[in-house]
C-alpha cells in the first residue's frame, strides 16, 4: 500500500473556483468534485484516497495509480478548526465507519496483500497530516461565510426530523423486499429481467400520481452508482431498495439532495430548486404552487443562500428539516396524556358478563332518546297487530281463510299507522318550530328525522309483504277452493263464490292494492343509496333511472299511492260499517299537515323574493350564490334552506346549508356540482359570469349586479333546523367539515366572529361611558346579545382533497386570523392530496410552507393566514388534545360531510365520554 509523496500537489492543481466553492475534494487523476460525506457539519472536510493494491506502485502527477483497473477508495473526514485539524472518521467504500484511520488504511491494504506489513502503519499518519495541512488552507473561504445553524439531534427536533423524508410508506424488512421482488418479476417478464425507468415507481409501491417523482428518484440513485442506462436489473434494484429503505436520516437527506442536485456537483442551483418544486407540486396535486414555482424558488434561495452564492448546500436543507415542531406536550400535560392513553386502552381482562353489561350501559347512555322512540313505535305496531289478529280470529272469516286473514288484517293495521307516521319526519317546518320553540328536543331526537323516515319505510315494506302475500297466496285460493257450505258465510262479503282468480283482481280492492305495491316498489328501489347516488354502473339507457332526479320524481308517486290507499280502505270486503273503515282516520291529520307545509313553501317563496347580489364559480365545481336577505328571514347558524331555480326545473327544490351568519345583511349558499340539477344550475349561472378582476377569487364572477335581468330567477324556502344549530348549547365545540360539508361550520365560525365583534363594541361602549346612548334592546335582542353567547372555544377542522377548495372560504379564514386575538377559534385545514408530513414527496412543500408563512404570513397551500396540514387528521389525537385542554367539560362535536368518517368520529366520542371526565356529544349531518 502506498500514499502520495506530496498530496498538496493535488489541491494546487485544482481550479481556483473548485477549491473555493466545494466542501470536499476528490484526490486523483480525474479531479472531479463529489457531494461529500452525509454527516458533515460546519468546516468538516472529506477527502478520498486511492489506495492501490501494490505498495510499490509508482506515483505520477500527484495521483495514485494501482497496477490493475479496480481502484479502491477510502473516505477520510477531518474536523478543521481555526488552528487545528483532527481526524474525525474513515469510511470504506461501503460506508462503514472505522474509528482509527491508520487501522482503516491497514485493513484496506491487507484485504488483498498481507506483505505490506508495518510500513503502511508508519506512513499513514504522516500522509494524513500532509492532507490536513492542505485542507486547512481551503477553510479560508468557508470562514468568511456565515455558518448555518446546527440543531442538536438529541433534542425534540430530532424526533420530528428523523421520521421525515420517507420515500416509501412501509419498510418491513424481508417481507417488503419479497413483495417488491415479486412485482419486479411480474413487470420484467417481457423485458429480459430489466426494469425500465417508467415502471420504477410502480415496482417500489408508489402510486401513479408519483410517476414523475419516482423517475427523478431513479435518476438520483443511478447517478450515485454511475448507471447510465434507463433500466436496471434485480441486483441494482436491491441496491436502490437498500438505500431507499435506509432508516437513517442522513441517508434519506443525501438521497433527497441527490434528487435535487441533478448535475451532481454537490450544490443546488435555483433552477434545480424550481424543478423540484414543480415536481413535488405535481405529485401532490398542488396546481397553484406549480404555477408559482419561480416565485417560491426565489424565496428558498433568498432564505438558504443569504450570501447570493447562487447555490445552497446539504447542511442548509438539514437545518430547515431539523426545526422544532411548534407544539409539544410537557410537564403535567404530558403526564395527563399518558394517564389518558392508559384509560383509553381496551380492557380485555374482565369477564364477558362485565364487558357485556358495560357495553349495554354505554349503549343506553348514548342512544336513550332513540331507544324509547323505537320502543314506542314497535310497541304500537305490536299492539295493533295483536288487536286485529285476535279480532279476526273470532270472526266467521277465520273458519274459511284461517290464520292468513288474521295476519293480513294485523299487517294492514300497522300499515295504516306507518303510512301516517312516515309523513311526519318530512314536515320540516313543524320539526323546526318544535326544536326552536319547545323543550322537546331534550327527549326527542329531531336530528334523526330522516333516519326514522327510513326505518318506517322498512316497516311499510314488511307490512305490505305480509298483507299482500297473505291475501294473494292464501286467502283468495282458500275462497276459491272452499265448499258451498264453507263459503256460505262469505256470501255477504264477497257475493257469489267466484270461479277464477281474476274476480278478486278486477275489483277495486284488487287493482288498487296491486297498483300501490308496484308504485311503492319503484319509489323504494330508486331511493336506495346505490341508485340515488348513482353508484351502480348501469348501461347508458338505464342511467336515467339513477341520480337524485329519479329519486325525487319517483318519491312524488306517493300522491297517487295515498289516493289509492284511501280508496282501498273504503272498498273493504269484510268491513261494511263506515266508522270501522279507519284508514282515512289515520291519514287525515298527517296529510293535512304535510299539505300545509307545501302550501307554506309556495307562499313563503313567492312572498319573499330574493335578488342575486354576487355569483362566483370556484375550483372544485362549486357555485357560490350571494342573495338579498328577505325581510323577517331569521335563521341560526347551521340551518339550511331550499333553493329553486325555474330556469333549471320549476318543480325541484334542493336543500343547501346557509353559509352566511345570522348577523350578515345577505344570504349565501355554496353549491357543489354533484348531480344533474346542480350541474345545470352551475351552467346557467356561468353563462352570465366573467373571469374575475385582479385580486378577486374564483374562476368566474359577477359582482354587484343584483338587478341584472339576465340572472336566472331563484326562490328560497326556509330556514329549516339542522343538528349544527345547537352549537350554542356548548362552551366548547369541535366542528368537522369534509369537503363541501364545511358549509354549516363556516356559518358557525362567522357567527362566532360576529359575536366577538359585538362583544368588543359592547366593551368599548361601556369603557367610553356611552352605554346610555345605546338604544334599548328588545327581549329577542337581549337573548341573542354577545354577553349571552355561551361558546368560548371552537376547534374547526376542514378536510378536503383539492387545493382549490380553500378559495371557497378564504375571506372567512383570513378574517378569523385577523380578529381572533384571544384564540377563541382554532382552525385546521387538511389537504389530503398532499402526502403526509415526513414523506419525501411533500418534504419540499413543507419547507416552502414554513418559509413563506414565516416571511409573508400566508400559507402556500390554502392561500390564507391559516397554516394547512397534510394528509388526513389523526382524530384520536384531536380528541385527546381537546380532552386534556378541557378536562371535565362537555364538548359538542358537529360533523357534516360524506358518511365515511362518521363511524370513527362517533366511536371516539363515545370512548372518551365513557373513559374520561370530558364528555363529547356527537352530532352528524350527511349528504
Amino acid at each position: 500500500m502506498g500514499m502520495p509523496e506530496d498530496v498538496s500537489d493535488v489541491s494546487d492543481g485544482l481550479p481556483e473556483s473548485t477549491s473555493r466553492r466545494s466542501d470536499s475534494e476528490v484526490f486523483g487523476t480525474d479531479r472531479k468534485a463529489f457531494s461529500g460525506p452525509l454527516n458533515k457539519r460546519g468546516t468538516r472536510k472529506g477527502a478520498r484516497f486511492n489506495v492501490p493494491d501494490d505498495a510499490g506502485s509508482s506515483i505520477a502527477s500527484g495521483s495514485l495509480r494501482s497496477k490493475n483497473d479496480d481502484d479502491e477508495y477510502v473516505e477520510v473526514t477531518l474536523d478543521v478548526g481555526d488552528d487545528s485539524v483532527a481526524v474525525h472518521s474513515v469510511k470504506t467504500t461501503g460506508g462503514a465507519d472505522v474509528e482509527d484511520p491508520e487501522l482503516a488504511l491497514l485493513a484496506k491494504g491487507l484485504g488483498k496483500r498481507s506483505t505490506l506489513g508495518a510500513s503502511v502503519v508508519r506512513n499513514a499518519s504522516s500522509k494524513i497530516r500532509q492532507v490536513s495541512e492542505e485542507l486547512r488552507k481551503m477553510t479560508t473561504s468557508f470562514s468568511r461565510r456565515t455558518p448555518v445553524g446546527r440543531y442538536d439531534r438529541s433534542k425534540s427536533a430530532a424526533t420530528h426530523a428523523l421520521i421525515g423524508l420517507k420515500f416509501i410508506s412501509k419498510t418491513d424488512g424481508a417481507a417488503a423486499w419479497a413483495a417488491l421482488e415479486k412485482r419486479f418479476d411480474d413487470l420484467t417478464a417481457g423485458t429480459n429481467g430489466l426494469l425500465p425507468r417508467a415502471l420504477f415507481g410502480e415496482c417500489i409501491g408508489m402510486n401513479k400520481d408519483s410517476k414523475d417523482f419516482a423517475g427523478e428518484l431513479f435518476d438520483a440513485l443511478s447517478r450515485r452508482r454511475n448507471i447510465t442506462g434507463a433500466a436496471i436489473n434485480k441486483a441494482q434494484l436491491k441496491e436502490f431498495w437498500d438505500q431507499i429503505a435506509d432508516q437513517s436520516f442522513d441517508s434519506r437527506l443525501q438521497t433527497f439532495f441527490d434528487m435535487v442536485d441533478k448535475d451532481a456537483d454537490g450544490r443546488i442551483s435555483e433552477e434545480e430548486v424550481r424543478e423540484i418544486i414543480s415536481l413535488s407540486a405535481s405529485a401532490n396535486k398542488l396546481s397553484n404552487i406549480q404555477t408559482q414555482a419561480d416565485e417560491y424558488a426565489a424565496l428558498i434561495m433568498e432564505e438558504l443562500d443569504p450570501d447570493n452564492l447562487g447555490y445552497i448546500m446539504i447542511e442548509s436543507l438539514e437545518t430547515l428539516l431539523l426545526q422544532s415542531p411548534t407544539q409539544t406536550v410537557r410537564g403535567e400535560s404530558k403526564n395527563l396524556s399518558v394517564m389518558l392513553s392508559q384509560k383509553l386502552r381496551n380492557v380485555t381482562d374482565r369477564n364477558i358478563i362485565q364487558r357485556g353489561y358495560d357495553g349495554f350501559k354505554y349503549f343506553l347512555q348514548d342512544n336513550w332518546q332513540r331507544v324509547w322512540v323505537i320502543a314506542l313505535w314497535i310497541g304500537a305496531m305490536a299492539g295493533l297487530f295483536t288487536w286485529k289478529y285476535i279480532q279476526y280470529k273470532n270472526r266467521a272469516a277465520f273458519d274459511v281463510m284461517g290464520h292468513c286473514v288474521c295476519v293480513a288484517k294485523g299487517a294492514a293495521e300497522t300499515l295504516k299507522l306507518n303510512m301516517a307516521l312516515i309523513l311526519l319526519p318530512v314536515c320540516r317546518n313543524t320539526i323546526t318550530w318544535l326544536r326552536n320553540k319547545t323543550k322537546l328536543g331534550v327527549v326527542v331526537p329531531f336530528d334523526d328525522n330522516l333516519n326514522f323516515h327510513k326505518v318506517i319505510a322498512v316497516g311499510i315494506m314488511i307490512g305490505v309483504g305480509l298483507h299482500a302475500i297473505s291475501h294473494l297466496a292464501c286467502d283468495f285460493p282458500r275462497l276459491l277452493s272452499a265448499t258451498e257450505e264453507e263459503y256460505e258465510p262469505m256470501v255477504q262479503y264477497f257475493g257469489e263464490q267466484p270461479d277464477s282468480y281474476w274476480h278478486f283482481v278486477k275489483e277495486a280492492e284488487g287493482y288498487t292494492g296491486i297498483t300501490m305495491v308496484v308504485l311503492m316498489a319503484i319509489a323504494f328501489t330508486l331511493a336506495t343509496p346505490w341508485l340515488r347516488r348513482g353508484r351502480l354502473n348501469l348501461p347508458k339507457p338505464l342511467k336515467k333511472l339513477t341520480g337524485f332526479n329519479a329519486f325525487w320524481y319517483s318519491h312524488h308517486l306517493f300522491i297517487i299511492v295515498y289516493t289509492l290507499l284511501i280508496v282501498h280502505g273504503i272498498k273493504l270486503y269484510l268491513t261494511k260499517e263506515w266508522y270501522k273503515k279507519t284508514t282515512w282516520m289515520y291519514l287525515a291529520v298527517p296529510i293535512l299537515l304535510y299539505m300545509g307545509e307545501r302550501l307554506i313553501r309556495a307562499l313563503r317563496s313567492s312572498v319573499k323574493p330574493v335578488q342575486i347580489l354576487k355569483v362566483a364559480v370556484y375550483p372544485g365545481n362549486v357555485l357560490a350564490l350571494h342573495m338579498s336577505k328577505p325581510h323577517g328571514f331569521k335563521y341560526k347558524s347551521g340551518q339550511y334552506m331550499f333553493v329553486n331555480c325555474k330556469a333549471v326545473s320549476p318543480f325541484e327544490w334542493h336543500p343547501f346549508s346557509i353559509t352566511s351568519a345570522p348577523g350578515d345583511d345577505y344570504l349565501s349558499v355554496h353549491i357543489r356540482t354533484l348531480g344533474d340539477w346542480t350541474r345545470q344550475l352551475k351552467t346557467v349561472f356561468s353563462q352570465v359570469c366573467q373571469p374575475p378582476a385582479n385580486g378577486k377569487s374564483g374562476l368566474l364572477r359577477a359582482d354587484n349586479q343584483g338587478d341584472n335581468p339576465s340572472f336566472p330567477k331563484v326562490l328560497i324556502d326556509g330556514p329549516y333546523g339542522a343538528p349544527a344549530q345547537d352549537y350554542k348549547k356548548y362552551d366548547v365545540v369541535l366542528l368537522v367539515g369534509l369537503g363541501i360539508g364545511a358549509t354549516p361550520m363556516i356559518s358557525i365560525v362567522k357567527d362566532i366572529v360576529n359575536n366577538m365583534k359585538a362583544k368588543q363594541e359592547e366593551d368599548e361602549a361601556l369603557e367610553s361611558g356611552n352605554n346610555n346612548a345605546m338604544p334599548p334592546m328588545s327581549p329577542q335582542s337581549k337573548k341573542n346579545s354577545a354577553s349571552n353567547f355561551k361558546t368560548t372555544r371552537a376547534y374547526f377542522y376542514w378536510v378536503t382533497r383539492e387545493q382549490g377548495s380553500f378559495d371557497w372560504f378564504k375571506g372567512v379564514m383570513n378574517e378569523v386570523a385577523e380578529i381572533d386575538h384571544d384564540g377563541v377559534i382554532e382552525m385546521h385545514n387538511y389537504c389530503t392530496s398532499v402526502y403526509e408530513e415526513g414523506d419525501a414527496r411533500s418534504a419540499l412543500i413543507t419547507m416552502l410552507q414554513s418559509l413563506n408563512h414565516a416571511k409573508n404570513g400566508v400559507d402556500v397551500i390554502s392561500g390564507t393566514r391559516v397554516k394547512s396540514h397534510f394528509a388526513k387528521p389523526n382524530w384520536r389525537s384531536v380528541y385527546k388534545r381537546i380532552a386534556l385542554t378541557h378536562n371535565g367539560q362537555r364538548i359538542g362535536v358537529f360533523y357534516c360531510g360524506a358518511p365515511a368518517p362518521v363511524k370513527e368520529l362517533k366511536q371516539l366520542a363515545a370512548d372518551f365520554s365513557h373513559k374520561t371526565s370530558t364528555k363529547f356529544d356527537f352530532h352528524k349531518e350527511n349528504f
